[in-house]
This record gives C-alpha cells, structure tokens and sequence, in this order.
C-alpha cells in the first residue's frame, strides 16, 4: 500500500512531528537574533554551510577513507570528503588533511596518540595563561596521560616569554610543543618556535582553532609553513560547522590518518564534512578576507573603546580577534560580570587573566571576541556603543533583576 506524500513520519517537518524540539530551536533562533554575541569562540554559519550540515549525507556510514571505505555506496561521500581535503588545503598552503575529527579536541587527541606514548612530556600554554583544557589540564585526558611542561606569559608584558620557554623546553625535552591557545590575544612567533622545537627534537603542533578564519583572510600569521601539524576547529572564526581538522606534510597526516581511524573515531559525519567543505569554500572568497580584516580591526577598536571606559586590557590591547578584560577596577568578578551582562542581552565567557587571584569558577576576567557582531554587519564605530553597554552594566550590577 503507498503512502501518501508528506504523511510519513520521515517526511513530516519538524514543526509537525516534535513540537517541543522545533520550539526550543525559535527560542535559540530568538536569542540569537536580539543578543549581542561577545563569546569569540562563537559565531554564525552561512544558510549554506547550515543547509549542508543538514543534508542527507547525514544517513551515510563511510568508515574509512576515500577510496578505502568498510561500506557500499561511498562514491559521493568519497567525493565530497576529497573536495573538502582539496578545499583546506588550498586554503591554507598544507601538503595533506584530515577532515575527519568531531572536534578540535578529538583531532589534538588524534595527534598526541600518534606521537606520543603516556607518560611522555607535552609542552603548552598554561591554561591560567590562555592555553585549552586539550593543551595539559589536569581534569582533560591531556593532562591524565602525559607529563605537562607549561609554559606561560611575562608577568609585566602579559606576552609569551620566548626565552623562558626555550628554558623549559630543553629542560624537560617534550615530544610535542603546542603554539595556539584560547585566550592569547596577541600573535604568535611560529617561526622561534619551531626552532625551539627542532632544536630539542619535537613535534611543533599548533592548534589555529580560534584564529583560523583570521589565517585564511590573511590577517594572522600562518602557521603552517613553520609546523609540523596544525590542528584547529572549524566553526570559530572561520565561520563553518562544529567539528575539526589536522593540516601537515604528508607523512605526519598518513600517520594521524590511522589514529583518526580506526584509532579514535568510526563513522565520520559526512553531513558535516560536506558543511566543512562549503566553509572552506566561502573562506577563500575575497569577500572573506574583507570579513576576517573587519573582525580584527573591531577587535582592536574594542579593546581600546573599553580601555576608555576604564577596563584594563591584558597585554594592553590585541593583534586578533578577541582580548582578555581584568575586571578588576570594577571591582567585579568574571562569574558576576558574565550574569549582569546575560541579563541585558550581552553575551560573554568569563576567563582567567594571567596571574589570577581567583579561581576558574569565578575569574578576574572576562574573553571578548568580535567574529558573531562582525558577521552581522558592526564595524569599528559600533564597538564604542558596545564599551558603553558593558561599562554601565557593570558599574551598576545591582540595577538588573535576578542578581545577588
């Protein structure tokens, strides 16, 4: 017996077959649409790269690689991973990629399992410096199954000390260096890094995933060309969907390939592989670069909009996307300033500035970042009005309903 078109329960839209779910997806839509979005982790995919992301590539299993799948019926899924590999690739200069990683986390994982065995020694940012839970801490995988060589900041300059990190390295001669953090707003010298690493025999990951879009717009130093492997996130600056990626020569990936898979992970998400590689095509358009130049250069208007109201930016200003803001001239705390601020529709992350008194539940800091206000079309006029909104939240938190 045929069933009617449109009152199978596969062919029923949301709307109609959960109404619960559909709900909650307006009520983020809603939340979205009137606030302003300060978190620099986050930002807003393109109808395409969403369209893809929802595709019925999404009912594929392709376990494998292209050409080498463990299933039938893999012809178009091979199709569009290549593309995606081809895409990224080009983007940013690398010999090779895997496309394949659920996450940021899962391909930094990825590389430490292929080079390094437990019980070895991992270089990173400290994480109360700016450096991510993946890069050494004690409560993630990284910092449970490998010895951890932090290094960290000036405590006058707030920058990387380079010398000091070249102490550390030769002295606890780590299997992988890792350059990249998560709330470093200032560049770094990959060059001297690699040159660290060379000169103790280690692997120089960098981790690219809150500056890649600003890699692609060639606005940031490109790693790739001093490193050995480059992992990075797809959905943060570069504007794609959530999920990660491992640039390299192409030895190194051939390696990673098979930690990747079978190692790490199964089936991968062809449905976001396709979304991957539509944002690796709309990040080599010039009107992408227009995108990532106007992210840094409201970066920079806003860490100096705040500094006028009377914020102490870390490292007294930045050369990315995002900044770190010591509240304490406020006299207010990160967990207090991010809850005052949710309350007037601003949205932030508090964070750990260097050096910081309190702990990672409450913070001195709060993390800005200008990839979402920049994609809905603010420029570096908008960002004094933004200092302001904050400014007046925060010097009177108690005005806000719901507070204590």
């Amino acid at each position: 017996m045929a069933i009617a078109p449109g009152t199978h329960p596969h062919r029923q839209h949301l709307a109609d077959s959960d109404s619960a779910v559909f709900d909650l997806i307006k009520k983020e839509e809603n939340r979205q649409e009137h606030n302003l979005e300060l978190i620099a982790s986050e930002n807003i995919a393109s109808l395409a790269v969403r369209e893809a992301g929802m595709s019925v590539f999404t009912d594929k299993y392709a376990e494998g690689y292209p050409g080498k799948r463990y299933y039938g019926g893999c012809e178009f899924s091979d199709d569009v991973e290549r593309l995606a590999i081809e895409r990224v690739c080009q983007l940013f200069g690398a010999e090779a990629a895997n496309v394949q990683p659920h996450s940021g986390a899962n391909a930094n994982m990825a590389v430490y399992f292929t080079f390094m065995n437990p019980g070895d020694t991992l270089m990173a940012m400290n994480l109360d410096h700016g450096g991510h839970l993946t890069h050494g801490s004690p409560v993630n995988f990284s910092g449970k199954l490998y010895n951890v060589a932090a290094y960290g900041v000036d405590s006058e300059s707030e920058r990387i000390d380079y010398d000091e990190m070249h102490r550390i390295a030769v002295e606890s001669k780590p299997k992988i260096i890792v350059s990249g953090a998560t709330a470093y707003s200032r560049e770094f010298d990959f060059a001297r890094i690699r040159q660290i690493a060379d000169e103790v025999g280690a692997i120089h990951m960098c981790d690219i995933s809150h500056y890649s879009g600003l890699v692609a717009a060639g606005v940031y130093p490109n790693p790739v060309p001093h490193c050995h492997v480059v992992t990075s996130t797809t959905h943060k600056s570069i504007r794609g969907p959530r999920g990660g990626v491992i640039l390299g020569h192409e030895d190194y990936i051939k390696k990673i390939n098979k930690t990747v898979f079978p190692g790490l992970q199964g089936g991968p998400l062809m449905h976001i592989i396709a979304a991957k590689a539509v944002a690796f095509a709309e990040a080599s358009k010039p009107e992408f670069k227009t995108y990532g130049a106007q992210v840094k250069k409201n970066a920079s208007a806003l860490a100096k909009s705040l500094t006028d109201e009377g914020f102490r930016i870390v490292s007294g200003g930045t050369d990315s996307h995002m900044m770190l803001v010591d509240l304490r001239p406020f006299n207010v705390t990160g967990k207090i300033a991010q809850e005052v601020l949710e309350h007037a529709n601003i949205t932030t992350n508090k964070n750990t500035i260097p050096n910081d008194p309190e702990s990672p539940f409450v913070t001195s800091g709060l993390r800005l970042g200008t990839p979402a206000v920049t994609t809905r079309g603010m420029v570096e006029s908008d960002m004094p009005t933004i200092a302001r909104a904050i400014s007046t939240v925060l010097g009177n938190p108690d005005s806000l309903p719901g507070i204590e």
